[in-house]
């Protein structure tokens, strides 16, 4: 072990999984297209080596950070340093070792499968991590990275990744995406507008964040006026460097179409440091309906991912910092809080919005008849902690009766994890299989149609939905 089973996640009924072989064979060795994700941009600008196997593996993943945490494992026993600039374990083989001790703890759950794929298809291990394994399958790794065909770019192409996006904040200069449009290397990497540091005032040093932002752009950002024309000017750059989508984390799905008048007065104290809680959320939800118009006018795509309660435990963000696996999903009202945008938007054919959530039950209730009405809006696939084959499932159960295939977009892997971007692919497309698979054993489907629904999944309606 790992040995990877060639019916994976296919259906226990023979005649089921019989047709689930034969969809995913149609599928299986499509491109990925990967839309939206955290990878650095500079790991494939400079394509220099991976360190080693659990600064690569372990320290930044979050999803094993907190499974670790919350059995008792210190985060810095992991590696991961301080805020204060205290370090980390500075061995790399003794977060390795600590790591396979407690791999038992992801049995079941979807880091095991991507894991698992990474060590047998990336590295060729076929042994079961765990403490009597731990030491030669680091050093199967780390002998690996050492060589070229393991740096980044290669592994890039070895993957069969014809895109892939990456995030960055609307302050960051871009240079890696600079370097890679004149590197002259064939693969594309292109960058995604994320401008929560600059919309969302209870964000970590909001008005010096404007500030920087007015340097950048020679607008003055700490006037509505020039606010706005410096978010335009920020857009522009990122779809000079290859951006098709902005990305807004709100804390919620709230949208408000103020007046300019009721703007600026908002703008007026959020830009000062006077905004109450309500001011707060106010500002983000009429930002999404000035997201919402700016994307009209240059066409990029726009996401909503809300509804996550980031860095809920208090003593972990003081010591760490962020994205250290303390994020919790909450519920969230899509209907009511969706109308502003819609009410402007909705069926306006030169504007698109993606939207995930963290709240299934609003699948069914909210998300899928939206959906299934407004031309605009599109369903982003399970997110997050449903990106598993559980909620891929559960998923297509409670927004196909009412949306349909056709108004979702195909798999969004959205992850810091470059290594596990096909084992999340791969995934996806053994679950659609397995869906769809059920559909034509009960004669709701022709196989033919499924697929063609196969493929669309796996590949057509991504690239539509984001202008690939």
């Amino acid at each position: 072990m790992p040995r990877l089973h060639p019916d994976r996640l296919f259906p226990a009924d023979p005649r089921t999984r019989e047709v689930a072989r034969a969809l995913y064979a149609g599928i299986k060795d499509l491109p990925i297209v990967s839309p939206h994700g955290h990878t650095d941009p500079a790991w494939f600008a400079h394509d220099r080596p991976f360190s080693d196997p659990a600064a690569l593996l372990v320290t930044p993943d979050h999803y094993l950070l907190r499974m670790l945490y919350s059995q008792g494992v210190p985060l810095e026993a992991l590696g991961v340093a301080g805020r204060d600039g205290s370090a980390g374990e500075a061995d790399p083989r003794a977060v390795w070792r600590l790591f396979a001790t407690h791999y038992p703890l992801f049995r079941g759950t979807p880091s095991r499968l991507w894991l698992d794929w990474v060590l047998a298809e990336v590295f060729g291990v076929q042994d079961r991590l765990g403490p009597a394994t731990a030491d030669a399958i680091y050093e199967v790794i780390a002998d690996a990275l050492a060589r070229p065909e393991f740096r980044p770019r290669a592994l890039f192409e070895r993957f069969g990744i014809e895109v892939l996006a990456t995030t960055e904040s609307p302050l960051d200069p871009l240079e890696s995406h600079r370097l890679l449009q004149g590197s002259g290397w064939p693969g594309r990497v292109i960058t995604t507008f994320r401008p929560d540091p600059v919309l969302d005032p209870q964000t970590d040093r909001f008005q010096a964040n404007l500030e920087r932002l007015s340097a950048m752009t020679g607008e003055d950002a700490l006037d509505y006026a020039g606010y706005l024309r410096a978010l335009e000017s920020r857009r522009a750059a990122f779809r000079a460097a290859g951006a098709t989508a902005t990305d807004h984390g709100h804390p919620s799905a709230a949208t408000a179409d103020l007046s300019r008048v009721e703007a600026q007065a908002l703008f007026r104290r959020v830009s000062t440091g006077a905004a109450s809680p309500a001011d707060a959320e106010l500002f983000r939800a009429h930002m999404l309906v000035e997201m919402a118009r700016m994307s009209v006018d240059d066409g990029m795509v726009m996401q909503l991912h809300p509804g996550s309660f980031r860095n809920h435990h208090a003593e972990v963000f003081a010591r760490f910092g962020r994205d250290k696996g303390a994020d919790i999903p909450v519920a969230v009202d899509y209907v009511r809080a969706l109308k502003p945008l819609l009410d402007r938007f909705g069926a306006d054919p030169r504007f698109s919005l993606i939207v995930f959530t963290l709240d299934e039950s609003t699948y069914a209730r909210e998300l899928a008849p939206l959906a299934g009405y407004y031309p605009a809006l599109k369903l982003g696939p399970a997110w997050w902690f449903h990106d598993s084959p559980e909620g891929m499932r559960r998923f297509r159960e409670q927004t196909t009766e009412t949306a349909g295939f056709y108004n979702t977009v195909g798999f969004n892997d959205d992850t810091r994890a470059f290594l596990s971007i096909p084992a999340r692919h791969d995934v996806a497309r053994r679950a659609d299989s397995a869906f769809l698979a059920r559909l034509v054993v009960e004669h709701r489907l022709e196989e033919d149609e499924a697929h063609e629904i196969a493929r669309a999944l796996t590949y057509d309606l991504v690239k539509a939905a984001y202008k690939l």
